[in-house]
């Protein structure tokens, strides 16, 4: 099954959903403190615990998992944030279970806590912490004790990943049924620490009334749509990248983009170069074919000409009127573009120009820079990324990649993918034309274009993971062969297994 990401409204649906199909919700809480309960055992040695419980049905979690814990032998303390006699419904219930004493939560409540949980808030508060939570926040974030989070941490909402003020922050959290927002986009996301998404049996049905906002990005979503070369085929039917460089001293960017295309697969790339530039780029080139385009040329015709399959414009491209035009002129040829870097910043002051060409599909991959100028105030706007790439998405009518640690990407009708599969060594100059040059690679192959930034997004990730600290974007395309077996190996060992459990 995908990984959903569901809005926090949503996720209270599905408890409804729930309740509906016969699954109260004592249920789900127990089920959810024992896998709160769970987690905490399977990582950490017994030791004295502090189970902090706040006033609502995160506080009620937290009391089934300080009753299991004490089960197993753990010694633990339960403090909670305001009167027992407020507590209601199944947090009431919780507690009467809980046969233990009941401490005033207060800025002094650790103790000799070797662990604590955070069942304070929970998504349930989406401002700032106070008073004695605040207070508790800033003790443990001196002190060197695990904090297990109950759904995320207290002070950071489930859909607004960017917490203004004092949060608490966790060394594991775990949630329940799926993923809000902020476990997956930055900065709640590091504040999460690591994040396991518990099972606590809501009916499968769930589906058939709520719509995840997005999903993880993972190999199962887009897998089935890579090529399979065959026996016989041959690299005129791999298809053909062009690639557009920059002048002299910008050919770079266009060549990382080249090499990257080539590695994911496209038959023949080839280097669109201005004549200023032949020599620099002939002199770097080997694999890669070389073919003078001068900006006074029409782009869409020399596309056209090379029977191009797909196009990669922008990276060093220059910013101005000679990249608008060659853009507008590329946009009415049949061959999907990716757009990037000077392509999208171009046009900053007219964007709508760009918007009212570009076609479902092309694929533009904007980071946060070229993103507000293309969408002015949206991103800031927005509630979080995912909202404002949906909304981008609408506007242009295209393939949208917004680039960074939590790179979102969304199509008209085609949902939203959250990749967190990547680096932080990723964060080096010239990692994005690779990343261009790679969905690049997988359009000309005739992939889909939002499975092919799906792909090119994960991809990406791997081979930044893999090669870690101290790569530069040169690295990339070289350890894209390890990655693309790797996730061969991959996929055919989950279709082995899902075959043997069909036979069971």
């Amino acid at each position: 099954m995908p990984l959903d990401v569901l809005k926090t409204a949503d996720c209270g649906a599905c408890d409804r959903y729930a309740a509906s199909a016969g699954v109260p919700g004592s249920v789900l809480m127990e089920a959810a403190g024992l896998a709160v309960a769970r987690a905490i055992r399977t990582r950490w040695a017994r030791r004295p615990a502090l189970i902090l419980c706040g006033p609502g049905n995160n506080g009620g979690d937290g009391f089934v998992c300080a009753r299991i814990l004490r089960q197993a032998g753990w010694p633990v303390r339960v403090a909670l944030l305001g009167d027992p006699a407020g507590l209601k419904g199944d947090a009431a219930a919780a507690l009467a279970l809980w046969d233990g004493p009941v401490e005033a939560m207060t800025a002094g409540s650790l103790g000799d806590a070797g662990l604590v949980v955070d069942a304070i808030f929970g998504a349930g508060l989406s401002r700032p912490l106070e008073g004695v939570a605040a207070q508790l926040a800033i003790a443990l974030a001196e002190r060197s004790i695990p904090v297990i989070a109950v759904d995320l941490p207290s002070g950071i909402g489930g859909d607004c990943p960017d917490p203004d003020g004092i949060t608490m922050r966790a060394d594991l959290t775990v949630t329940f049924h799926a993923r809000k927002p902020a476990h997956c986009l930055e900065p709640a996301a590091s504040l999460c620490g690591e994040r396991v998404v518990a099972d606590i049996g809501i009916p499968a049905g769930w589906r058939e009334t709520i719509t995840p906002l997005g999903h993880l990005n993972e190999p199962a979503l887009w897998h089935n749509a890579l090529p399979t070369p065959g026996a016989s085929t041959h690299k005129h039917q791999r298809g053909r990248l062009v690639v557009f460089s920059g002048g002299a001293s910008s050919t770079g960017a266009a060549r990382l983009a080249a090499m990257a295309g080539l590695r994911a697969g496209a038959g023949l790339v080839t280097l669109a170069s201005p004549g200023s530039a032949m020599l620099v780029n002939a002199g770097a080139l080997t694999a890669v074919m070389l073919k003078r385009w001068d900006g006074e040329a029409d782009s869409g015709e020399f596309l056209t000409t090379l029977r191009a399959s797909a196009a990669v414009m922008g990276p060093a491209a220059g910013v101005g009127e000679p990249t608008r035009r060659a853009v507008c002129e590329a946009l009415v040829q049949p061959a999907p573009l990716v757009l990037d870097a000077d392509a999208l910043t171009s046009f900053e002051n007219g964007p709508e120009v760009l918007f009212e060409r570009l076609r479902p599909i092309d694929v533009i991959t904007p980071h946060a820079g070229e993103f507000e100028r293309l969408f002015p105030g949206l991103l800031t706007g927005s509630e979080n990324r995912i909202d404002a790439v949906i909304m981008a998405a609408r506007l242009t009518g295209c393939v949208v990649l917004l680039k960074g640690a939590d790179t979102v990407i969304a199509a008209p009708g085609q949902g939203v993918v959250i990749n967190r599969h990547a680096s932080p060594a990723l964060a080096t100059a010239g990692s994005g034309d690779v990343l261009a040059g790679l969905i690049g690679g997988l359009l000309a192959q005739s992939v889909g274009p939002f499975d092919a930034a799906c792909a090119a997004a994960w991809l990406h990730g791997d081979a930044g993971m893999r090669l870690g600290a101290g790569l530069t974007a040169e690295d990339i395309p070289g350890m894209l062969p390890n990655v693309l077996q790797a996730l061969a190996a991959r996929c055919a060992r989950a279709l082995a297994l899902e075959r043997l459990s069909a036979k069971d």
